[in-house]
């Protein structure tokens, strides 16, 4: 990937946007662009978080990229409408994280899901002949219900990626897991409540978390501008984009439709009503 920048941009700050729900594309992206913000010698980043989160994986991957990263470059996270879940997530590899008083985030927890089209293949006829190496292996099968032993086997796999949730949080934040345990339900709150709850740290605009990470970095904020580190888009979503309009609504509903199908039956880090 040849990003657009390449010289030194050591009073300029880097701002890398999140957006979207978070999958294997985003973390590509993203560990693309952090290594393309060493090359440019930038010495701070703004990272802009509009998310409900996603894969487990994914972020986690993207966590401990922005926990090296801090090593090397000042970070602030600024939550624009939504930072949950795995937004959340991601945002716990910034030593400094400033929200909107309205944004929405929280929603600290797991969700796996699975259909049960059992009733609906019995009415038109259709059955499967599964032949399987273990009693396990077509676990969320959408031909059947779930066992008993099987229901048990998935919630200890979501109580183990709830505790890795839980324990990243507490440690990020400076917090004891108990606490954190109080409001990681799955609800969610207002940037003004996150704040509160010592999950954040300041309230303000994008503008004015980069006015606090230019401080941060030794810099004038008056003088210092955010360069954006974005990935091209493909070339049919620009041309659709520009020349039909109302397409944006349906191409995102096709992203959207594509993610809840290439993670059926996985855990998420989501949040989605």
């Amino acid at each position: 990937m040849i990003w657009p920048f390449k010289r030194r941009r050591r009073k300029q700050i880097a701002r890398i946007e999140v957006s979207g729900a978070i999958d294997g594309s985003t973390r590509k992206h993203l560990l693309r662009a952090f290594k393309d913000l060493q090359e440019q010698k930038f010495p701070a980043l703004l990272l802009r978080i509009n998310s409900p989160g996603g894969t487990v994986g994914d972020s986690q991957e993207i966590y401990s990229a922005l926990v090296e990263l801090q090593k090397k470059v000042k970070i602030v996270a600024s939550f624009g409408n939504i930072s949950a879940s795995g937004g959340v997530y991601i945002a716990m590899g910034c030593p400094h994280i400033m929200a909107n008083p309205g944004t929405i985030t929280g929603s600290i927890g797991v969700i796996l899901r699975g259909n049960n089209l059992q009733q609906l293949l019995e009415k038109i006829g259709v059955s499967f002949t599964v032949i399987k190496s273990g009693p396990y292996k077509d676990i969320l099968g959408f031909d059947r219900p779930l066992s008993d032993a099987e229901r048990a086997i998935l919630q200890s796999l979501i109580d183990s990626s709830y505790q890795q949730f839980v324990h990243t949080v507490a440690t990020a934040r400076n917090l004891t897991e108990e606490t954190v345990r109080t409001f990681a339900d799955g609800r969610i709150f207002t940037g003004e409540q996150a704040l509160e709850l010592g999950l954040v740290d300041r309230l303000g605009t994008e503008d004015e978390a980069r006015r606090w990470l230019a401080e941060l970095a030794g810099l004038d904020p008056e003088k210092t501008e955010c360069i954006t580190l974005e990935e091209p888009k493909p070339l049919v979503n620009r041309l659709l984009s520009n020349q039909i309009p109302g397409i944006s609504p349906w191409i995102q509903g096709t992203k959207h439709l594509e993610f809840e199908l290439s993670t059926a039956g996985q855990p998420l880090w989501l949040y989605q009503p």
